[in-house]
């Protein structure tokens, strides 16, 4: 038995790791718009808070009516309720990825959780 499990992830539009790794305690999405495009949805959570982090290109993200400028770098934390869609730019696409996990979940973390 391991400790671990590894995958890569290709240049597919979205690749969600909860299966492709095992997760258990938060799933994690690979997601790339290309120019132009949006998520063809608006949507909010029941438990789950959001962590969007942009690895390339520029966007936004519009929660609750209000527009937020994104670029690589940035990071957003979205709260459950807060009612979300992405688009990319005009000129270039934006790769992201989204971490979700239970609002209100995290007891420890870091040196807090480690075992030295």
């Amino acid at each position: 038995m391991t400790n671990y499990a590894k995958t890569s992830v290709s240049d597919e539009a979205r690749t969600e790791l909860h299966d492709k790794l095992g997760l258990t305690g938060a799933e994690i999405s690979i997601n790339i718009l290309p120019a132009g495009a949006s998520v063809p949805f608006v949507h909010a959570h029941k438990n789950n808070e959001e962590i969007y982090g942009i690895l390339e290109g520029e966007g936004k993200v519009v929660i609750d009516g209000e527009s937020v400028a994104l670029k690589a770098g940035d990071w957003v934390r979205i709260s459950p309720a807060g009612k979300r869609q992405f688009f990319a730019a005009d000129n270039c696409a934006m790769k992201y990825i989204c971490i979700q996990v239970k609002e209100n979940s995290l007891g420890e973390y870091t040196m807090t959780d480690a075992i030295v």
